[in-house]
């Protein structure tokens, strides 16, 4: 696998809706534990994302019902 630079990782980071608080502590982790606390923080990250994700979800299938009612029931 082709290594990535800090630049790239920077970016796909912020293009995945990581804030910039998280990106620089990506970024400036130590050196013994580097790869388990950068694993952690990604799995923060991930987490959060989906998280935003059900609730837009939960939203888009509140608007599928009224809508449904609506076409259904011709008004509310």
């Amino acid at each position: 696998m082709i290594a990535m630079t800090a630049e790239q990782v920077h970016e796909c980071l912020a293009d995945a809706g990581c804030d910039e608080e998280l990106i620089k502590q990506f970024e400036t982790c130590p050196g013994s534990g580097r790869q388990k606390e950068q694993l952690r923080l990604l799995g923060d990250c991930r987490r959060l994302l989906l998280e935003r994700i059900h609730a837009e979800q939960k939203q888009l299938d509140l608007l599928d019902y009224l809508i449904w009612n609506v076409k259904t029931k011709a008004s509310l």
